[in-house]
């Protein structure tokens, strides 16, 4: 494969801080602290714009500068504007200086899944106005809500724990449902208002969410320990619980809990990872795919007969290590999303710098598309694109879901991660103030 990207230098992931503040954790000796009280990667997921008077665009959150730039979602995918997703960063930084334990927490976000670097932006999703966007900020430990017109912070609910991570947004775009990666939780909250409606407790470092049936369910993928140097197969118990948590979006209840390592060994693949990560469901979600931990491909499950059906190989880059230690938080593919036919699924190679388009019924990979540390994909408005986030070279990337070959690339901030449909005002240009 021909490479034309300069890679950022890989890095062997600190562990001293992670582990220190980890022990303790186990141990109960570390305290939580409480919030207020109170999948597939498709445009159907982002409720559409009723009113004239929006816009549909794309949201791209620049993790490590913690900004927001906002693009065209199709066409040219020209940048409109952009938001700082921090305006209160002095507040914010003040509180963690000012606690100890906050302040182990804060750095070892920068030291483990920060690789060296201060997470500021995660996820993203716009209220149906248009008026405002809501962004988890790991490092903050909190999910905030955002004026696009002022710029400045509408609501703040800090996260149970010192981690927040993965959201989801109801189809009606009234809630969103937040990972607190440290405390084992999903905080349901208010879109509107930041309230709580809810939560449940899922796995071990709970990580992406979906909603499903409408939106009657949240299904929560838990990826387990993902910052430690203990990578190799025989080490696979200090990984901790990873599972599947289905809950009811009304009650928050419960409803199903599916263990994938049983699924797994029950197909015949004791050796890849139970550990999910970006998932992908069918249009009419009878079947998931997921991608797992260090491998180079993923997986179909069955969801109606609860059984895993195939799983496919893809190729691996001559140039990128096998040590496992050297992946980015245990992802050696970390990104997926399905066209909206559901014939083509877009797989980002994060460690092995491709992007590729695979035929879903014959899991037939396309064009390898040379990318530098892609770790996101999603959906163009239309639906004619897989546009990824190449995180390693920080620009956006946009790819034929027909022909599988790049279209466009897109400069944006430092270490851009999740990519998102919504909505701002026609107008709009950016905040007036910062």
């Amino acid at each position: 494969m021909t490479r034309s990207v300069t890679r950022r230098p890989r890095r062997r992931r600190p562990i001293a801080a992670v582990a220190l503040v980890a022990a303790g954790l186990a141990a109960g000796a570390l305290p939580t602290v409480p919030g207020p009280a109170g999948a597939s990667e498709t445009p159907k997921q982002v409720r559409a714009a009723a009113s004239e008077d929006l816009k549909e665009v794309f949201f791209v959150g620049n993790n490590w500068e913690g900004t927001a730039d906002i693009i065209n979602s199709r066409g040219d995918y020209a940048k409109i504007g952009r938001i700082d997703m921090i305006p209160d960063k002095k507040e914010r930084l003040r509180e963690i200086y000012l606690n100890p334990v906050k302040l182990a927490f804060f750095l070892g976000v920068r030291l483990g899944p920060g690789e060296g670097h201060d997470q500021y932006v995660d996820d993203m999703y716009t209220t149906n106005d248009g008026r405002s966007v809501v962004a988890s900020r790991p490092s903050f430990a909190d999910v905030v809500s955002i004026d696009v017109e002022s710029g400045k912070v509408n609501w703040r609910f800090p996260v149970s724990g010192f981690r927040s991570d993965h959201m989801a947004v109801s189809p009606d775009g009234t809630q969103v449902a937040v990972s607190s990666s440290i405390s084992n939780t999903v905080h349901v909250l208010d879109m509107a208002t930041g309230k709580e409606a809810g939560n449940f407790k899922t796995g071990d470092k709970p990580h992406e969410n979906v909603y499903t049936d409408g939106g009657k369910n949240i299904w929560n993928m838990a990826i387990g320990e993902v910052n430690t140097d203990m990578d190799a197969p025989w080490q696979d118990f200090t990984k901790g619980d990873r599972r599947i948590t289905v809950a009811d979006a009304e009650t928050f209840e419960v409803k199903k809990i599916i263990d994938m390592r049983e699924r797994l060994d029950a197909f015949g693949r004791k050796d890849l990872s139970d550990a999910l990560r970006p998932v992908a469901f069918t249009p009419d979600e009878s079947k998931m795919y997921f991608q797992v931990s260090f491998f180079n491909g993923f997986v179909e499950y069955d969801v109606r007969n609860d059984e895993i059906t195939r799983v496919k190989t893809l190729p691996k880059n001559p140039d990128t290590s096998d040590e496992r230690t050297t992946y980015v938080n245990d992802s050696r593919h970390h990104g997926m999303s399905m066209s909206p036919r559901g014939d083509k699924l877009c797989i980002a190679g994060t460690m092995d710098d491709y992007v590729t388009v695979v035929n879903r019924e014959t899991l037939q990979e396309g064009p390898l598309v040379t990318t530098s540390k892609p770790y996101w994909a999603t959906v163009s408005g239309d639906g004619k694109h897989c546009v990824v986030s190449e995180s390693g070279a920080d620009q956006v990337t946009a790819i034929d879901f027909a022909t599988g070959r790049k279209v466009t690339s897109i400069p944006v901030g430092d270490h851009p991660q999740r990519v998102r449909l919504g909505h701002v005002p026609t107008d709009w240009t950016g905040p007036t103030t910062g």
